[in-house]
C-alpha cells in the first residue's frame, strides 16, 4: 500500500464517522444505515441493544429517535488502524438528550468500531458503544420548539 492511499482510507474512514454522527442528527435513519455494510452490527450494550443489518439499524433507530426530545451528539476523533481491506478504530462521543418521557442526560462514550473496504467505500462494520459517564442531572436548558427540518429542508 502506498502512502497516498493510507492517507486516503485515513480520510474516508474519518468522513465516514462524520457521516454517522450528521445522520443521527439530522434524524436521516436511512442514510445511518447505509454507512454499514450489509451484515453490519450496531451494539450498544448499556440498552441493551443490538441490531444487526441495515433494516434492523434503520427501523432500530427510528423506534429510539421516535423517543426523544432532543439529541446532540459530537464526535471527537480517534485511533484509526488499517489492514488491508479491514481495519479498526475508536470515535470519542459526547451527547446530551432529553427523551420524550422527561429521562435526560448528558453522557461520554466511546465508539469501539470495525470498518471494512467494499465496493463503495469504507463502511462500519460494527460499532459498540460504550458509555464511559452519565449525568443525569435536570438539564437548565432547552431546544427550541417547531420543525425538526434543517433549515434547508424547511424551505
Amino acid at each position: 500500500m502506498t502512502d497516498f492511499q493510507a492517507i486516503a482510507d485515513r480520510v474516508e474512514i474519518e468522513a465516514l464517522r462524520g457521516e454517522f454522527t450528521d445522520a443521527a442528527m439530522m434524524r436521516d435513519r436511512a442514510r445511518l444505515a447505509s454507512l454499514f455494510t450489509e451484515d453490519g452490527v450496531l451494539r450498544m450494550p448499556d440498552g441493551p441493544i443490538e441490531m444487526t443489518g441495515r433494516e434492523e439499524i434503520r427501523t432500530g433507530g427510528e423506534r429510539l429517535q421516535a423517543q426523544w426530545d432532543f439529541f446532540v451528539q459530537n464526535t471527537h476523533p480517534g485511533v484509526i488502524r488499517i489492514d488491508g481491506d479491514r481495519a479498526t478504530g475508536r470515535a470519542y462521543m459526547q451527547e446530551i438528550a432529553r427523551m420524550k418521557n422527561g429521562f435526560q442526560g448528558l453522557n461520554y462514550a466511546i465508539y469501539h468500531d470495525r470498518y471494512r473496504r467494499t465496493d463503495d467505500g469504507w463502511k462500519f462494520s460494527e460499532r459498540v458503544y460504550e458509555i464511559r459517564y452519565f449525568d443525569t442531572t435536570p438539564l437548565t436548558g432547552s431546544a427550541p420548539a417547531g420543525d425538526p427540518r434543517t433549515p434547508q429542508e424547511a424551505r
